[in-house]
C-alpha cells in the first residue's frame, strides 16, 4: 500500500521551496490580484480515499478546466454529433490562436482550445433552457455540492478584456459553425471560465473520467466509450501546445486552466488536482506540472 499522504506531504514540502513560480495571469485583470504563493494537492482514488496538503480548499477560478465539463455535458446531448463540429487533434498552438480556424473553414482542432469551447457553449446553449444555471447545476451534481458559483467579477472582467474571443466567435459565426448569437454565445463562455472551486471539490467532479462516466453519486452521464474519448481528448489537447511535454514528463490526461489549476486522472485509480497561480511560458501552472511529473515518478502511476 502506497502512503498517498506522506507522498503529497513530500511533493509539497520539496515544491514550495522552489523560487521561481511562475507569473500570475494579468491579461484578465480579476486573476493578477491572486497571491502566486497559493498551493495545494488532492488526491481522491477510486476506492474513495482523499488526500490533501496545503491549499486544497481555497476555491480559485477554474478557467480552462471547465471546458471539459462542458465537453462532457455537450457529448450527453449529442454524442458522436459533436464530432462534426469540432476536431480532436492537437492543435500546437496558444489557446487562443485563430489562423488555424481560418485555414481549416471554422472547424476547431480541438474542444478545449477557445474556439472549440465556444462551439461547445453553442451547443449547450440550444439544448438547455436556462443554459447558465442548468450548467452550474450540472457542475454542482458531478461533485455534490450546491456551494460552488460563478465568479461574476471575473466573468465581466473576462467579458471586458476578451478581444481574441470576440474575434473567434465572430469568426465561428462566418463559418455558419455558432448557432446561437455571438454575445449569447460569449456570455456563457465568460461565465463558465469564471467557476470558482477548489482542487478538492475539482477531483469530486473530474471523477466521472476515472469511473466509466460515472459520477461520485454513481449516476451515469457519459458511457464508458464517451469517458475514453474525452480522456483520449485531455492527453493529447489538455495542455495546449505544452500537451506533448505533459505526456512526456506526467503521463496522465488531464486540463489545465490559467487560473493555475490542473485535474488530472487515471482511469479506474484516481483524480489528483494542483493548484498554484503562478504559469509558465506556455500558460499552465509552473508549481502544479512539477508536483504531478514528481507524483507519477514517486507512485509509478501513469498510464504508461
Amino acid at each position: 500500500m502506497r502512503d498517498f499522504q506522506a507522498i503529497l506531504n513530500d511533493i509539497h514540502s520539496n515544491i514550495i521551496k522552489t523560487k521561481d513560480k511562475g507569473v500570475v495571469a494579468s491579461y484578465i485583470p480579476e486573476l493578477a490580484h491572486v497571491d502566486k504563493n497559493n498551493f495545494g494537492i488532492h488526491l481522491r482514488t477510486a476506492d474513495g480515499n482523499h488526500y490533501g496538503v496545503g491549499h486544497f480548499n481555497k476555491p480559485f477560478s477554474i478557467q480552462s478546466i471547465s471546458k471539459v465539463l462542458a465537453l462532457a455535458k455537450a457529448i450527453s446531448f449529442k454524442g458522436n454529433d459533436v464530432w462534426k463540429r469540432v476536431d480532436v487533434e492537437p492543435s500546437g498552438n496558444p489557446f487562443n490562436h485563430l489562423s488555424l480556424l481560418e485555414l481549416e473553414n471554422g472547424i476547431p482542432r480541438n474542444p478545449l482550445i477557445n474556439a472549440g469551447a465556444l462551439v461547445i457553449a453553442d451547443i449547450l446553449i440550444s439544448h438547455l433552457k436556462n443554459p447558465k444555471e442548468d450548467f452550474l447545476n450540472f457542475v454542482r451534481d458531478l461533485a455534490g455540492d450546491p456551494s460552488i458559483s460563478y465568479n461574476e467579477q471575473v466573468a465581466q472582467s473576462e467579458k471586458a478584456t476578451g478581444f481574441k474571443n470576440y474575434a473567434a466567435a465572430n469568426l465561428l459565426k462566418s463559418f455558419k459553425n455558432l448557432e446561437n448569437s455571438v454575445d449569447d454565445v460569449l456570455d456563457f463562455y465568460f461565465h463558465q471560465c469564471s467557476i470558482e472551486m477548489s482542487c478538492s471539490q475539482l477531483s469530486k467532479a473530474f471523477y466521472l473520467f476515472v469511473n466509466k462516466g460515472k459520477c461520485l453519486m454513481d449516476k451515469a452521464h457519459l458511457t464508458e466509450s464517451q469517458a475514453k474519448r474525452v480522456n483520449a481528448v485531455m492527453l493529447t489537447c489538455g495542455f495546449y501546445d505544452e500537451a506533448g511535454e505533459f505526456a512526456f514528463e506526467v503521463g496522465l490526461p488531464g486540463k489545465s486552466g490559467v487560473g493555475g489549476g490542473i485535474a488530472a486522472l487515471l482511469p479506474n485509480h484516481f483524480v489528483i488536482t494542483t493548484w498554484s497561480p503562478g504559469l509558465n511560458r506556455k500558460g499552465n501552472s509552473q508549481l502544479g506540472m512539477k508536483a504531478l511529473e514528481q507524483f507519477t515518478s514517486k507512485t509509478k502511476l501513469s498510464i504508461f
